[in-house]
């Protein structure tokens, strides 16, 4: 598990776009997977995006379409971009990596991660 600090959160209107960031504070390897997750206040962290080491790609239902997840391989920065947000985007933001070998699988893995493996995240407001 490689810890992650995230950026890039704020208040936009229902429709509008923002772009996350996400940098590692540790060493990434080769083969680590990245994800994005989010957390609504009183649910339960879920995963909505994640890139594989060989840039292979996978979203939740809800984002699909909507929301591109990237990875800058020189910088290692991890990005999601969202697109025509909704109320029910708003929630904490976090993203992870580690290695893995399927790309799905690490995602549901991860959500059983202790809460003193995730950064702080990155809040999103929608307005109507």
């Amino acid at each position: 598990q490689v810890p992650m600090v995230e950026s890039g959160g704020g208040s936009v209107q229902v429709g509008g776009s923002l772009r996350l960031s996400c940098t590692a504070s540790g060493f990434l390897r080769k083969g680590d997977c990245m994800g994005w997750f989010r957390q609504a206040p009183g649910q339960r962290r879920e995963e909505i995006a994640g890139i594989d080491s060989h840039g292979a790609t996978t979203y939740a239902g809800d984002v699909k379409g909507r929301f591109t997840i990237s990875k800058d391989n020189v910088t290692n920065i991890l990005y999601l971009q969202m697109n025509n947000l909704k109320p029910e985007d708003a929630a904490q933001y976090y993203c992870a990596a580690d290695i893995c070998f399927n790309l799905q699988s690490w995602l549901r893995m991860a959500l059983n991660y202790g809460e003193d493996y995730w950064g702080k995240g990155t809040l999103v407001t929608i307005s109507s």
